[in-house]
């Protein structure tokens, strides 16, 4: 590949944590953890074939020197995940040029420990910028398959395009993850971003395919303790075409409500009941935990996502946490929302990223974000229609035009950024987001009443879900029909949304270049189907200076 990319572990901020999503309530206190459902989170294997790497390798956030790795090693067949059993095991790593590995370029081990639920990471160090490599680990006489990953790009260089796969939500239940096989298939992706949500915490059959469950994820309650969320991510990193994309390029990832409860927020979630489920406390303790062990992900502010990664001179990514440290969601259409006494962010981080958009000298700055930040009215939708958005956004039916939960129910914090991007005239930020099930592209207005009179501070790019359920799925009508009537009135509700699909699952493509930051924006054929095809279904761009949003008519 072409010389592209760079980044750096950037970050400050609070301690604290919490997430959120989707509507549904609780069901009893969860039951113990069973060798049964812990299983479940393991493909089979001879009960003498072991160690073994079962959950595949991964790598992520890319340094101009360095990346991530990461795995799980299986040392015994009882040390399965979540039981905090199994002895410890010496784990060797090494990266290399080739594939075949005759040019090492480093080496070394750790140990996979129960205390660690046996998952290991390597930071390494001493690599050359803007570079492929492979990896492996062994143990034991077994060696893992064998990865590519690649290093970001140093800091001054100067990067001629950036292309990233782009993905959110991912409901086991719901399908199969056909878009991170698509994403694979490519080989021409510098990384990937995933924006929340990979995975969910429901108990088994609570929130499913238009409400059939696909393939049960384990274990079958609802997580709640350490073990339930080692075990939850366990079971999603046996999915194949995950391992496969984990095994072609490195992720950037944060985390939404689900990785730990929905709507969650730094004292609780909607789906939580405090008592029943332990405490809140004690359950984002666990969830965190078992996050970091799982996930290829640097922490540079301990306990929480939010960092920034920089790939030379084109852009840098600042990727927030919009769970930890946000005050509880206010009551869709109270005037709550605009007290400036409740943050989505919290004040350090709020302060880490309007320094850091000030302070950047690329030509693009990125926001990995997980909440849509672009306001959004209902507008004249009918009531059958209203009804299923209302659910799926988390808004009260009775036709009051705000989701709390996105940047919407924290007014202030949101107008704080806008101004600060417009009275420093900082351009060329582009938001990318997740959680709401569906693709948008969106002008983000000084002030949506006045638009498109008033103008745009940035752009940014909504991506659907993997699999969780859309808008069709909610009204259980054919892929399609609620989009084509719902968005026309959307768009004329919100003259800075430039399209809104509603209905379908996917990923997107970001394609970045000094002249424009474009998204591709990819559907599949059938959630349900293992084999589903993807197609390209439409392309938006922001040009460079422009802080507006355009169709385009061709992929990158």
């Amino acid at each position: 590949m072409t010389s592209r990319y760079r980044s750096f572990p950037a970050a400050e901020g609070p301690n604290s944590l919490s997430p959120r999503r989707r509507t549904v309530v609780k069901a009893a206190a969860a039951t113990a953890v069973l060798a049964g459902p812990l299983a479940a989170s393991l493909p089979a294997r001879a009960a003498d074939q072991a160690p073994a790497f079962l959950h595949g390798v991964a790598s992520g956030d890319p340094l101009p020197d360095g990346v991530l790795l990461w795995t799980r090693v299986t040392p015994t067949p009882e040390a399965i995940p979540g039981s905090g059993v199994g002895p410890d095991t010496e784990v060797g790593w090494v990266v290399a040029r080739d594939k075949a590995f005759t040019s090492i370029v480093a080496k070394g081990t750790v140990t996979a420990t129960a205390a660690s639920d046996h998952t290991v990471k390597a930071d390494v160090r001493g690599l050359q910028p803007a570079t492929d490599y492979w990896f492996r680990f062994s143990a034991g006489g077994t060696d893992s398959p064998v990865a590519r990953t690649r290093t970001a790009p140093a800091a001054d260089a100067t990067v001629s395009s950036l292309r990233f796969g782009v993905v959110t939500c991912a409901n086991w239940e719901a399908g199969y993850f056909a878009a991170y096989r698509h994403l694979a298939a490519r080989g021409d992706l510098d990384a990937w971003l995933h924006l929340g949500d990979y995975i969910y915490e429901y108990k088994s059959g609570e929130y499913a395919a238009r409400g059939t469950v696909v393939r049960p994820h384990a274990p079958a309650n609802e997580i709640i303790t350490l073990a339930d969320y080692r075990t939850r991510h366990a079971k999603y990193k046996t999915d194949p075409d995950l391992q496969a994309l984990h095994l072609k390029a490195p992720v950037i990832a944060i985390w939404d409500d689900h990785e730990f409860a929905d709507n969650a927020w730094s004292g609780g979630a909607v789906n939580h009941t405090e008592g029943a489920e332990g405490t809140w406390t004690a359950r984002k303790a666990a969830a965190k935990q078992a996050y970091f062990e799982w996930m290829p992900v640097r922490t540079a502010i301990e306990g929480t996502t939010y960092r920034r990664l920089r790939f030379g001179k084109l852009a840098d990514l600042s990727l927030l946490d919009l769970r930890s440290f946000r005050s509880q969601q206010a009551s869709a259409g109270s005037g709550s929302v605009d007290d400036p006494n409740r943050t989505i962010t919290g004040r350090a981080q709020l302060d880490w990223l309007k320094a850091g958009l000030k302070a950047s000298d690329t030509k693009w700055r990125l926001v990995g974000n997980s909440v849509m930040i672009a306001p959004f009215v209902v507008g004249s939708l009918t009531a059958d229609l209203l009804k299923p958005l209302a659910k799926l956004l988390d808004l009260p039916q009775d036709g009051i035009g705000v989701n709390t939960d996105q940047w919407d129910g924290y007014t202030h914090d949101r107008r704080e950024l806008v101004d600060h991007l417009r009275s420093n005239g900082i351009g060329n930020t582009v938001f990318l987001t997740g959680d709401i099930h569906m693709s948008w592209a969106n002008d983000v207005p000084v002030d949506a009443g006045t638009y498109p009179l008033s103008p745009s501070a940035a752009t940014e790019f909504v991506i659907t879900s993997v699999t969780s359920d859309n808008l069709d799925d909610i009204v259980k009508v054919p892929e399609g029909t609620v989009s084509a009537l719902a968005a026309p009135l959307i768009e004329v509700a919100n003259r800075h949304v430039h399209w809104v699909d509603t209905d379908r699952h996917g990923y997107g493509v970001l394609d970045i270049t000094a002249d424009r930051a474009q998204m591709d924006y990819y559907v599949l054929s059938d959630r349900t189907d293992p084999n589903a095809t993807s197609t390209w279904v439409r392309s938006y761009r922001t040009r460079s200076g422009t802080q507006k949003v355009e169709r385009t008519y061709d992929p990158v």
